[in-house]
Order: structure tokens, then sequence, then C-alpha cells
């Protein structure tokens, strides 16, 4: 993606989410300028903590006694709980010259957990104020510390590259110098040298599904950026996976609550699917259900329902799966389902026999 794109979406992630971007992209293509142009659209205090210029106590605060208790005092770059709303730009996070530096700022840049407060040792960050971090990639051009990927699995990776379009409406705004313009428009080439891929180490993990959860329930991407932003979670060739399931209406699974809730009007669909398909409407009713194992009468109707239209062996795995939750075992041993279940019972009987 190029500047732009990045404005857009990083101001969709800060003002949305309390997720970490991560700005990717070689020297001079404007990472920096454009994270504060970010922040001035969306009206936020702007920090920039340069970590290559910093030690672990500019970060945690200088430690100091109160009787016999230790405490750190607050660094001045931390902005208090009732300070205007602040972005703070963690910039050159791979250029930290110490390993404790980068251990120190670990903890700041991880999203906080559900309920919690993002925290850099024993200082908390307010909701209000979000963090924002950018590195040059580590091909080799720059000395840079290759991050691990515990590090990488916390943040929104974006990778941003050269573009001349976007390069030539900044230098309009900018008024930069006429023939220097004039040049460009007629050798791109020589507009910046990309260097080599900005390879990472991104790849799905449990976390980095839950960030894209994220991100699809509470921002909204141009469609063209929207596979850029997941394959900067997942790797790429997951997020092209999951676009691709994602515009396949026709081809998705039945979902659990479309089975409890509205089986006449998916029976015949879901008596229709693949066997492979079968088994994600399978897998999905089996963790609703292990969540939240309470039925009304007429979602009890329909999971028999749905289970009667399984194959066979999918049905017996599925019926063994439901019977080790409590109360979904106490529905389905009813004598009005034997039709339904008696046979798989019997099947599972025999193999525990």
């Amino acid at each position: 993606m190029n500047i732009e794109q990045m404005k857009t979406v990083v101001k969709e992630i800060l003002s949305k989410t309390d997720l970490t971007p991560c700005v990717v992209g070689h020297r001079g293509v404007g990472k920096s300028a454009g994270i504060i142009q970010a922040c001035r659209e969306l009206d936020r205090q702007y920090v920039s903590l340069r970590l290559g210029q910093m030690e672990v106590g500019d970060l945690v605060g200088i430690p100091f006694r109160n009787g016999d208790v230790m405490h750190w005092s607050r660094p001045s770059w931390l902005p208090a709980e009732d300070a205007p709303e602040t972005v703070i730009h963690c910039d050159e996070l791979n250029r930290a010259q110490q390993e404790d530096t980068l251990q120190a700022i670990f903890q700041f840049v991880e999203p906080p957990a559900e309920g919690m407060l993002r925290a850099i040792h024993t200082h908390t960050l307010s909701r209000r104020h979000k963090v924002v971090v950018s590195i040059n990639p580590p091909d080799g051009s720059y000395q840079v510390a290759t991050l691990d990927r515990a590090l990488i699995d916390r943040m929104v990776m974006l990778f941003v590259e050269t573009d001349y379009q976007c390069w030539a409406r900044y230098a309009q705004k900018r008024e930069l110098a006429g023939e220097v313009r004039q040049f460009l428009a007629g050798n791109h080439g020589f507009l910046a040298k990309q260097g080599m891929p900005m390879e990472m180490q991104v790849e799905p993990s449990e976390r980095a599904w839950e960030m894209v959860s994220v991100l699809k329930k509470n921002c909204r991407f141009p469609a063209e950026l929207e596979m850029e932003v997941y394959s900067g979670i997942v790797g790429k060739e997951a997020a092209i996976a999951f676009m691709r399931w994602l515009s396949d209406r026709k081809g998705r699974p039945v979902t659990a609550e479309e089975i409890l809730n509205a089986w006449a009007e998916v029976a015949e669909r879901a008596e229709s699917q693949r066997d492979d398909v079968q088994a994600a409407t399978i897998n999905d009713l089996t963790a609703l259900l292990q969540v939240s194992p309470t039925l009304s009468e007429e979602q009890e109707e329909n999971l028999v329902a749905f289970i009667a239209v399984l194959p066979r062996d999918l049905r017996f795995g599925f019926v063994k799966s439901l019977l080790k939750i409590p109360e979904v075992a106490l529905l389905l041993v009813k004598d009005k389902h034997d039709a339904v279940i008696f046979e798989a019972m019997q099947a599972i009987s025999a193999q525990a026999g």
C-alpha cells in the first residue's frame, strides 16, 4: 500500500480498536510523516519515541524509594489519564541498541488484554491513548535487529511502498520545486530505490485470528486494502484463503446460529453440504454448545433435525461430541429423539465396550 492508503488504515485501527499498527517501509518513504498526518486528521496529540536513542530508564522511569517500597517515576513522555487523546509513536522499534530496551517496550506495544490497560512496567496507559509502531524492514540494508515472531504476532504489520502518484500529490501540496516534480513526472524510476522485498515472519496464530476478528467487527477498510491488512496479521496465504472464503457465499458452511434458529430456511442447504463443509458446521455447533448449552424447545428440535440429515459416520461423531456436554446430553436422550439418536448411541456404546 502507499502512504495515503496507510493513513486510511492507521486512522481506522487507532480510532476503533486497541490494536497496534506497525508501519514497515524503506527509508524516506514517509512513514513518520504519514503517521503524524493521521494523528492530525484524528485530532490527537502526537508523541514520538525514537527507540534507537533510548535506554530502559527512559521507558520505565527512574527508581526511587518511598519508605521501604521501591517505585518508578513516570516518564515525561507518557501521557496522563486525563491528558488530551494521544498517539505514542514507537519509532525505529527495531533500532533499539540494547536488548533490554527492546524487551522493555515489548509489553507496551502489545495490545491490552480484555479488561486490562496497556502498560509499561508499573505504569499504565489509559484506553483513550493509542500506540503505533514504525520500522525499516530487516532486509540487510539497515542496521536493525530482527524482531522475533512473538513480537510480530502482537502487531498489525502494514507494508508501505513508494508510489509516484501518491508522492506527486504530496509534492504539489508542499510546493516542491517545479523542476524536481517535472523531472520525476517523466522518470518515475528515479523517485526511490525500492530495495529488497519486505519479508517478515507473519504467520497465522490464535492471537492473529483474534486480531482479524477485531478488525472485521469494528473497522471498514477499502476493498482493495482489506487483504493487505489481513496479510500483515496472518500472512499472505491465509489472508488470500480467508478473502476467497468471504467472497464465496454460496460455498460457505451453514452456521450454528442458522441451524438452531432458522432450520426451516437452511434445511435443504444443510443436507446437501459436502462432508468437509458439513464438518465445519458441526465444529461451529460443537463450539457454540460448549459455551452456551441451554437450548429452547425449538432449538432442540432444530438440532435433532440437523443430526438426522447427517451421513452415518458424521452423525455418530457429532453425537459422541454432544454427549460430552451434560446439558445437551440430557436433551438428546429423551425418548422422542430415539429415531434419530438411538442408532448413534448404540454405535458409541459398542465402541466403548
